[in-house]
């Protein structure tokens, strides 16, 4: 049985960081690209960043290039976010998702095709 946990929300003053962490079980974690999404109240998913199966290639959207950095460490079969300089507009559900192949597609902003997701982690930025 899969299982993908989330960990590590909370809430936090704006410009500070967090740490976000993601366990994925049950699965071939590192045959598998990893991506963060987000969604705000009243607003649709968003997808936060990618990470392919070596971890070598990283992507991410354009507001939280330079201030978040994912990462893995596949011998844990687990995912990070590091986040710094949180504003408001991070203010989300924050939800690990995997893809059961090694690549980001072009297509990973969109959410589509990914085969698993968290239940998600709530990050707060206080202003």
């Amino acid at each position: 049985q899969v299982q993908v946990v989330e960990s590590g929300g909370g809430l936090v003053q704006a410009g500070g960081s967090l740490r976000l962490s993601c366990s994925a079980s049950g699965l071939t974690f590192a045959n598998s690209a990893m991506g963060w999404f987000r969604q705000a109240p009243g607003k649709e998913r968003e997808g936060v960043s990618c990470i392919s199966w070596t971890g070598r290639s990283t992507y991410y959207t354009d507001s939280v290039q330079g201030r978040f950095t994912i990462s893995r460490d596949n011998a844990k079969s687990t995912l990070y976010l590091q986040m710094s300089s949180l504003n408001a507009e991070d203010t989300a559900m924050y939800y690990c998702a995997v893809r059961e192949y090694p690549y980001c597609p072009d297509s990973w902003r969109s959410g589509v095709n990914w085969n698993y997701w968290g239940q998600g982690t709530q990050v707060t930025v206080s202003s």
